[in-house]
C-alpha cells in the first residue's frame, strides 16, 4: 500500500482564465471536496502529456465516481496560450473531463510544478498527498486511489456521484482534425483523419470524399475498412511497387496513439499490423535489429521511405527508428532519447519531438522537422546537421539568414525538386520556404489554421494539410516564386515560467524517486537510473554536465551568467517486487528549468520524478 504523506498541505486554489469541457461552468478546488482529484498540468505541444492522456483514461472510466481529473493547461509556446487553440486541442485529443486554461501559470506556480507533464493528487479533504512529473504512473495511481477510496470511505469523508464533465457539440466536417497526406499515382490523395481515427482518399481536388479506410472508432483492430480501428493515425508512407508486392501491401501508417504501424491494402483496405506490441517504449537504447511485432514503440509520428526502409519519426521518445517490411525487423536510426538539440553522428544526436519527415529529390537527404526545438534539421550520409532552429526555448515567426530565423513547433515538411524545402510552422500559422543554397528563410504563406503537413503533387501544386480548419488547401500558384515569398520580422520568443532562485557555485541536484507501491528498482539490466544535464547557454555549468547513475549530483553554477536553463533528463527502471512472473517499467523525465543566479539563491534543486513528497 502507498504511504501517504504526512504534511498536511492545503491544496491551492484553482486560477485561470475560464474553464472547458464544463458547460460553461467555473470551479474551485472546494468544489471538489468529498472527491479525489487528479490534477494533471499539460501543455498540447507535449508528447509526454499526450501519453498521459491516454494512461488516465482507464483510471477516468474505472474511478468516474469518484475520481475527478483535472488538466490545468499550462502552456510552453505563445500559440498554446490562445484559447481558441486550446479549445481546438481539447476536441482533437479526446480529453473527455474539465480543463482550467492557466496561460499566466498561476496554478502551475501555486502547485510548484517544473515539468511538463507532472501529476499532483488531492484528497476528499482537500489536500495534496502527492505529487509525481513524467508519464507511466497509473499502476501507481491506481494503487494510491484504492487507498484514498479505503481510508476516506472509513472516515465518512468520501462521496460519490456524477463528474463534472459537459462534452462539446459534435461538430459536421467531413475531416476531423487531418493529420498528414500523400499522393497516391492516381493522382488521388490518401489523408490521416486523425480525430475520426481512420484513412480518408480524396479525389485529386482534395476535397471529394471517395472512401474511407477504419470504422471511425477509436481502438487496435485488423481486418476490412469497415471494421478495422486506428487511434489518432498520422504519418503515411506508400511503399515502392516492388517492395509493396513482397510485403503484401502497399501503405504504411503511423497509428500513433496505438504505438504500432499498420499495413494497408490499398486495392481491397484490408489493415493489418506490421510493427509494435501495442506497448508504449520504456527501455533502454540498443543497436540491435529487432522483430517487428515484439517491439515496443513510442507515438510514431510520421514515416519516409529513406536508405531502402521506412524511418519513422518516434515522436514519443526523441529518435527516429528505421522499419524493414521484407524482413520485418525494426530498430533505432538516430537519437539518444534526450530531448534537445545537438548535431553530429546519428547515434549520437539530440532530438525533441520529431514530427515530420521528407526526402530530396536526389534521395542523400533525410529532413526532419524538429517540433519541440522548433527546427528543420536533416541526416546526410549518418550525420545530422540544424538548419533552421536555436533550441527548446527559442521560437518565434522570423524570416532571413538561416541562422537568425526562427519557427514555432513545425510539424511537417515537403522537399521540392529545386533542393529547397518547404515547412509547416504549426505554431505560426505558415508555411516556411528554406533555401540551402541562398541560406534563406521566408514565408510564402499564412493566416493558416495549424498547418500539420504539405505535398507536392505531380502538377507541382502544394496542398497544405490545414489541420485545425479541418482541410486541404491548394497554395496560390506563384506563391514558391521570389514575387510570392515575404520576409517576416515578427517577435522573437522565449519559453517564460518563473525562475528558479539558485545560488552561484556548488548546487545539489536531487532527483527524487519512490518506486511505486509493490515495486522495487531493478538494475537487471545494468544500473537502474540514470541522469543527463546540460545547460543552456553551455557556459551557465561550469562542473556536472553529463551522464551519471546518481539521482543526487553536484553541479557549479557560473556566477558571471545571470540566468540561463538546466536540461535535466533522468529516468529509473523498476520492477515487480514480489510477482513470479515480474513486469518492468521505465519511469523518465525531461525538465527545463529557468534559472536566475542570486546571491541569496538556494543551493538544492530537488526535482520529483515519481512518488510522493
Amino acid at each position: 500500500m502507498a504511504e501517504i504523506r504526512t504534511s498536511r498541505v492545503r491544496a491551492p486554489e484553482l486560477r485561470g482564465r475560464g474553464w472547458l469541457n464544463t458547460g460553461d461552468k467555473s470551479y474551485s478546488i472546494k468544489d471538489f471536496r468529498g472527491r479525489i482529484v487528479l490534477l494533471d498540468f499539460w501543455t498540447f505541444c507535449c508528447i509526454n502529456c499526450l501519453h498521459v492522456l491516454d494512461e488516465l483514461r482507464p483510471l477516468e472510466e474505472k474511478y468516474g465516481d469518484v475520481l475527478v481529473v483535472v488538466g490545468v493547461h499550462s502552456p510552453k509556446f505563445e500559440h498554446e496560450r490562445d484559447a481558441d487553440a486550446l479549445a481546438a486541442a481539447v476536441e482533437r485529443y479526446g480529453v473527455h473531463h474539465p480543463v482550467l486554461d492557466d496561460p499566466e501559470l498561476h496554478t502551475w506556480q501555486q502547485y510548484a510544478a517544473k515539468a511538463w507533464p507532472t501529476l499532483s493528487v488531492v484528497d476528499p479533504e482537500g489536500y495534496v498527498v502527492a505529487m509525481m512529473a513524467g508519464e507511466g504512473h497509473a499502476e501507481g495511481l491506481e494503487r494510491l486511489i484504492d487507498e484514498l477510496i479505503a481510508t476516506h470511505e472509513a472516515k465518512g469523508t468520501l462521496h460519490r456521484g456524477d463528474g463534472p464533465y459537459v462534452p462539446p457539440a459534435e461538430p459536421a466536417t467531413a475531416l476531423r482534425f487531418p493529420g498528414k497526406a500523400v499522393v497516391l499515382e492516381s493522382g488521388n490523395l490518401l489523408v490521416s483523419d486523425s480525430a475520426r481515427h481512420s484513412i480518408v482518399e480524396l479525389a485529386a481536388d482534395g476535397e471529394t470524399l471517395l472512401r474511407r479506410i477504419g470504422s471511425g472508432d477509436r481502438g487496435r483492430r485488423d481486418g476490412d475498412p469497415a471494421d478495422a480501428r486506428f487511434s489518432e493515425p498520422q504519418g503515411l508512407c506508400v511503399l515502392p511497387p516492388h517492395v509493396a508486392e513482397t510485403a503484401g501491401y502497399d501503405l504504411v501508417v503511423a497509428d500513433t496513439v496505438n504505438h504500432l504501424l499498420r499495413g494497408v491494402r490499398l486495392a481491397t483496405g484490408e489493415v493489418r499490423t506490421i510493427a509494435g506490441s501495442g506497448r508504449q517504449w520504456r527501455s533502454t537504447v540498443d543497436d540491435h535489429a529487432h522483430d517487428a511485432l515484439s517491439v515496443d514503440l513510442s507515438s510514431p509520428w510520421d514515416l519516409a521511405w529513406y536508405d531502402d526502409k521506412i524511418v519513422i519519426a518516434m515522436a514519443g521518445i526523441h529518435q527516429l527508428w528505421w522499419f524493414d517490411p521484407i524482413k520485418r525487423t525494426t530498430g533505432m536510426y538516430a537519437g539518444t532519447t534526450v530531448e534537445a538539440l545537438k548535431d553530429g553522428p546519428i547515434a549520437e544526436v539530440w532530438m525533441a519531438q520529431p514530427s515530420g519527415l521528407s526526402v530530396s529529390a536526389d534521395g542523400r537527404r533525410l529532413w526532419i522537422a524538429d517540433s519541440e526545438t522548433s527546427a528543420l534539421r536533416y541526416i546526410e550520409d549518418g550525420v545530422m546537421h540544424t538548419s533552421v532552429g536555436q533550441g527548446l526555448f527559442d521560437f518565434g515567426h522570423v524570416d532571413g539568414p538561416a541562422d537568425q530565423a526562427l519557427l514555432q513547433h513545425p510539424l511537417g515538411v515537403c522537399a521540392l525538386p529545386d533542393g529547397s524545402v518547404l515547412i509547416a510552422d504549426t505554431y505560426n500559422g505558415a508555411v516556411r520556404r528554406f533555401d540551402p543554397a541562398t541560406g534563406q528563410v521566408s514565408t510564402v504563406a499564412d493566416e493558416l489554421a495549424e498547418p500539420s503537413d504539405l505535398v507536392l503533387t505531380a502538377d507541382g501544386d502544394v496542398l497544405v494539410v490545414e489541420s485545425a480548419a479541418h482541410r486541404l488547401t491548394r497554395l496560390a500558384p506563384g506563391a514558391l516564386s521570389a514575387a510570392g515569398a515575404t520576409t517576416v520580422t515578427g517577435e522573437r520568443h522565449r519559453t517564460e515560467r518563473p525562475p528558479t532562485d539558485l545560488a552561484g557555485g556548488t548546487v545539489t541536484l536531487d532527483v527524487i524517486f519512490t518506486p511505486a507501491p509493490g515495486q522495487k528498482l531493478d538494475e537487471s539490466f545494468g544500473p537502474s537510473t540514470r541522469v543527463v544535464v546540460s545547460a543552456s547557454p553551455p557556459e551557465l555549468l561550469l562542473d556536472g554536465a553529463g551522464v551519471s547513475t546518481d539521482l543526487s549530483r553536484e553541479l557549479v553554477l557560473n556566477p558571471e551568467v545571470p540566468a540561463g536553463v538546466l536540461q535535466i533528463t533522468a529516468q529509473a527502471a523498476t520492477c515487480d517486487a514480489e510477482a513470479e512472473h515480474a513486469a518492468c517499467h521505465l519511469t523518465r523525465q525531461d525538465w527545463g528549468v529557468p534559472l536566475r543566479i542570486t546571491a541569496d539563491g538556494a543551493t538544492r534543486l530537488p526535482l520529483i520524478l515519481r512518488g510522493l513528497d
